[in-house]
């Protein structure tokens, strides 16, 4: 058979209504518990955490000022544009496995395998590179807000052994161990198992501290913004005075023209990464209550609400601090300091807001790794289901999980998050979303053409142009990002062709005609 043989959409609906047992008789059904809201904070869990608190201040500082603002509504533009075509594919396949799944209906089981293996650099890739951010913060809450001095032993233990780590002496040494990374991911991975009720309630409770969090943040630092801060340019007017004038800038020993407008579209490719989120959302379709009218509701909402959010807190952040003084792995912390002093607040009550920021950070982190995993185990769910991928299928008989691939997402996540250094992982992870993105924007106009009448509750609008914007949008970010993540990511689909056609061929269960 061809390498492009297609799962028919009617079959994808009737499996995931009705999916049977696996071969070793294990129930493979999802149960359907998620409402528009538990799945809207899905999508918050996910979008806020990395991005608003480290990934604005970089891109102010190295790229676009205070005009990172404009790089925010761009970046909340383009990523629309996936995320309308997001919306009508969620809608009309509504399954576990997101752009999986609308792969093997539009493009055939060759891409539908890519995109899938593509997905796991997506989710569980993305869970390891937030979880050692969470160490970051976590160790930074204990050390420097709390005060609490670590031995050199528990050092050693907060980074992987290709890091290195600031003894108690000041004399550097490597890492043995990211523990704290470790011990997020399978916390995690024991609530997932637990049920999908249980998780989105518990993610529910996160998202909720931490937009609150960083609402009080925005109204605390807003009463003392300095729109001198916002003036990075005089020679302009306007709005335009925002956006710093371009400049030579030496960065890694080199020397470029930087800011300006250009820098302003190469922020909106940095913070581009802070939306992707949103995806996880449609991975949960088996599990909607009513994902023909919740699925667009969430994956919308959930973008236009964390678009503003990140609006404000940029327009704070660079306001409360000059955009020259962000380029830090914790931005958000420098902001809280200078809100402290231009309040003139006592030292107790300085302590009481860097300790709240930080732990916002923290929980707008946890829900990130929680949401990560959460698509990854539906992702190997759905590729199981369809004889890809062994096992992966099966569903706890109480817990109504998929178990197996739970408890092995959570493994994985765990050991590489403890032993993986971040900046290995983090573009891998934007490339693979961006791909993603590409082949569900090329989706929409193929089914618009090979099944017209097929019933749409929702409908892009101006499909051709959104479709096509989207597509080229995401791949114009994508040739951004540096050659050896483009390496990795060949490398890792060589892998995943060996899996392909030494197994996932053979067993497929479209092409044995299950």
């Amino acid at each position: 058979m061809s390498l492009f043989i297609k799962k028919d959409i009617d079959r994808l609906l009737a499996d995931a209504k009705d999916p049977g047992v696996s071969e070793g008789g294990h129930s493979t059904g999802l149960k359907r518990h998620l409402t528009a809201y538990n799945l809207t904070a899905l999508g918050v869990g996910a979008i806020i955490g990395a991005g608003i608190f480290s990934l604005t201040g970089v891109a102010a500082a190295n790229y676009a000022g205070p005009g990172i603002v404009y790089s925010f509504i761009i970046g909340g533009i383009l990523c629309a544009f996936a995320g309308l075509c997001y919306a009508e594919m969620a809608a009309m396949v509504p399954v576990a496995g997101s752009a999986y799944a609308y792969s093997y209906a539009t493009m055939g089981e060759f891409i539908a395998w890519i995109i899938g293996w593509d997905l796991v650099l997506e989710y569980a890739f993305g869970a390891v590179t937030v979880s050692a951010a969470w160490s970051g913060y976590f160790v930074s809450l204990v050390t420097k807000t709390l005060g609490v001095r670590f031995s050199d032993l528990a050092v050693r233990f907060t980074k992987g052994p290709w890091e290195t780590v600031t003894l108690l002496d000041g004399s550097t040494s490597a890492g043995i161990w990211n523990l704290p990374a470790t011990v997020i991911a399978l916390i995690m991975s024991a609530i997932l198992y637990r049920g999908i009720r249980e998780s989105a309630k518990i993610n529910n409770v996160i998202v909720f501290v931490k937009v609150f969090i960083i609402l009080a943040f925005i109204a605390i630092g807003w009463g003392v913004i300095d729109s001198a801060n916002w003036i990075a340019n005089p020679a302009a007017s306007g709005l335009a005075r925002l956006v710093p004038a371009q400049e030579m800038i030496t960065r890694h020993g080199r020397e470029y023209l930087g800011f300006g407008w250009p820098g302003v579209l190469t922020g909106a490719g940095v913070v581009f990464f802070a939306y992707i989120g949103f995806d996880a959302i449609s991975t949960t379709g088996q599990e909607a209550k009513n994902p023909q009218r919740d699925l667009p509701i969430a994956i919308l909402a959930s973008l236009i609400g964390c678009t503003i959010i990140y609006i404000l807190m940029s327009l704070t952040m660079t306001g409360v601090v000059n955009y020259k003084n962000l380029a830090v792995s914790d931005p958000v912390a420098v902001g809280v300091d200078r809100i402290v002093e231009l309040r003139h607040w006592s030292p107790v009550a300085g302590l009481a807001l860097a300790f709240s920021v930080k732990f916002g950070a923290l929980a707008g982190l946890t829900s990130v790794i929680l949401v990560m995993m959460l698509g990854q185990t539906r992702i190997f769910y759905a590729m199981a289901r369809d004889g890809l991928l062994p096992w992966f299928d099966r569903v706890h008989p109480k817990h109504g999980t998929p178990g197996a691939a739970t408890i092995v997402t959570g493994i994985f996540v765990a050991l590489c998050g403890g032993l993986m250094p971040m900046s290995l992982v983090g573009e891998l992870v934007s490339i693979g979303t961006l791909l993603a993105f590409v082949l569900v924007c090329a989706g929409i106009p193929i089914l618009r053409i090979t099944q017209p009448n097929r019933n749409r509750p929702f409908k892009t609008p101006a499909y051709w142009f959104v479709s096509i914007a989207g597509a080229a949008s995401c791949f114009w970010v994508m040739t951004g990002l540096p050659l050896d993540t483009w390496l990795r990511l060949i490398i890792w689909l060589l892998i995943g062709f060996v899996i392909y056609f030494g197994y996932s061929r053979k067993h497929s269960k479209l092409r044995l005609g299950k």
